[in-house]
């Protein structure tokens, strides 16, 4: 990624995650990133790490090799018509637009133009985002460039662009409903005698042991929580209460609900 100009055009949560995870890997120089957004002044962050900051959007992708598009579904249109006389086949762009499929953005920015859709979580901003890729038929080359930049900022995986929107639940949204197990975890560690910041701690360390087991062992879940559940066990009687209670049930249904908002998004 050395040598190329990268362009993230929205500078919001999503974007500024991404330009931080891009300075955290050491493949990108703060001169070869350009950041933009209205309010610049938000930008002061990146601004003072040597990051290139403005409103302009034109500019940036004037001089970019990679156009990360990190703005809002019903933005979208209207940003990619403001700059795409600017495209040429050698500028890749990748939409993290969720609910816009390629076949849209090729509409906009052209046929010939190179586009992918990537949709990563804000993990990215500390290199542990789970993200998935999709591509219009661009070439082996720059599927491995664009690849090859998320590489740096977690896992990825290249997935059909009809999987897209279910991608943006499972792995997107999926973040913050396991921030929510977490902090439900927290309250019942408090309820049971832990002060608030360690049973944080406690709860943080124990998911991501949680995940690293499954990831590198290839586990399935349930092969990891037979190792914890003895007969008449702590374990068991809570597991089965959480199911009684509906835990599995519920996440489940939240997934479904999601996905079937993003899917009204894409079909209107």
């Amino acid at each position: 990624m050395k040598d190329k100009q990268i362009a993230i055009i929205g500078g919001g949560n999503l974007g500024t995650a991404i330009a931080e995870g891009l300075l955290l890997s050491g493949e990108v120089q703060p001169g070869e990133l350009t950041v933009t957004r209205r309010r610049t002044e938000l930008l002061g962050n990146l601004r003072d790490k040597g990051v290139v900051v403005t409103s302009d959007n034109r500019q940036a992708v004037l001089s970019a090799d990679l156009i990360l598009v990190a703005v809002k579904p019903y933005q979208v249109v209207e940003v990619l018509k403001g700059f795409r006389d600017l495209l040429s086949p050698e500028k890749v762009v990748i939409s993290l637009v969720a609910g816009v499929d390629l076949n849209e953005l090729a509409a906009v920015a052209g046929e010939n133009i190179p586009l992918f859709r990537a949709m990563p979580n804000t993990a990215i901003a500390l290199q542990e985002s789970m993200t998935l890729i999709s591509t219009n038929g661009s070439s082996e080359a720059q599927t491995r460039q664009v690849v090859g930049l998320f590489d740096k900022m977690g896992k990825t995986a290249i997935i059909p662009d009809e999987l897209m929107a279910a991608a943006t639940v499972l792995a997107s949204c999926g973040i913050a409903y396991a921030l929510r197990y977490i902090r439900a975890a927290m309250q019942g560690g408090v309820e049971i005698g832990f002060g608030a910041e360690l049973a944080q701690f406690i709860t943080a360390q124990t998911v991501m042991g949680a995940a690293k087991l499954v990831l590198e062992n290839g586990h399935h879940p349930e092969r990891e929580i037979d190792k914890v559940t003895t007969p008449r066990g702590v374990t068991i009687t809570g597991l089965n209460e959480m199911e009684h209670k509906g835990f599995s049930s519920s996440l489940i249904q939240g997934l479904l609900a999601s996905y079937k908002k993003i899917e009204k998004l894409e079909n209107p």
